[in-house]
């Protein structure tokens, strides 16, 4: 009888001891709107971001987000509550304070999955979507949601920058206000200041800390192949600043008749 009752008082503890599924919050994104920096301290230990890779998921790994002990769910549509994701397909910090995080919703629909960026501010966690209305007609193919560009930071969907080490984001100042760029990404100025994109035949560039803009056109004798044109462009054009200190791509050749005003 004696053993009865040990086995039973043992189940019982076991049963106790059973985790229980980590709390959940549900968070509705704000939109960015504007030039803003996110490189907040926490204010306590225990405001943490944690980052949980999900090992038993086949194919492409996924991450979960944890602010302190709760997972972070985010609502990807205000209207509808129950259009939500809690698994995402990357996650990096983006500060060295780690207290804010760039991620990109796991999608399998085939399309480019939205990125939000979550920040500690003033004690709790704030969500944000990296959201610009676009009529472009090549929205879906210029919509490459996060682009690393090495060391200074990430391009979102050719809308927003995102500076490493200090967090800080900004709108790319479009060619056309109503649309995203509808153009490649080229390359970047020395400074890491000014963006280069590939649009048809010309260089748009953007100094996304001024909203200063270039249009450079591509010599004739340019190749039409863009893996041929990215090469080319690298070795015939160079960064020039202007009397404002701002890089721009320009073609080197010396017989260039050149606007004064470019300088100006």
């Amino acid at each position: 009888m004696n053993k009865i009752f040990l086995t039973m008082a043992i189940i019982s503890v076991v049963i106790g001891c059973k985790p229980e599924n980590p709390a959940v919050k549900t968070y509705i994104p704000k939109v960015i709107t504007r030039n803003e920096g996110f490189n907040q301290y926490a204010k306590e230990k225990s405001d943490s971001i944690s980052i949980i890779k999900d090992n038993t998921a086949e194919g492409n790994p996924t991450f979960s987000i944890k602010f302190r002990d709760t997972l972070v769910r985010i609502q990807t549509d205000p209207a509808d509550t129950g259009a939500t994701t809690q698994k995402f397909s990357s996650a990096q910090f983006v500060n060295t304070q780690k207290t804010t995080l760039l991620v990109q919703m796991a999608d399998n629909s085939g399309l480019v999955a939205p990125s939000y960026l979550m920040t500690v501010k003033d004690g709790g966690l704030q969500v944000l979507s990296f959201y610009r209305p676009s009529a472009g007609s090549q929205d879906e193919r210029y919509s490459r949601g996060i682009n690393r560009v090495g060391g200074a930071g990430y391009l979102v969907d050719n809308d927003f920058f995102v500076t490493n080490v200090n967090a800080k984001v900004y709108l790319v100042k479009r060619q056309k206000d109503g649309e995203r760029i509808q153009g490649h990404f080229l390359m970047m100025s020395p400074d890491r200041q000014t963006i280069a994109f590939l649009i048809g035949e010309s260089i748009y560039q953007v100094h996304y800390t001024t909203d200063d803009t270039y249009v450079e056109k591509l010599a004739a004798n340019a190749p039409k192949q863009i893996p041929a044109v990215y090469e080319w462009i690298q070795e015939n054009y160079v960064f020039e600043k202007n009397k404002k200190g701002i890089s721009f791509l320009k073609y080197k050749d010396d017989d260039r008749v050149v606007d004064i005003s470019e300088f100006k």
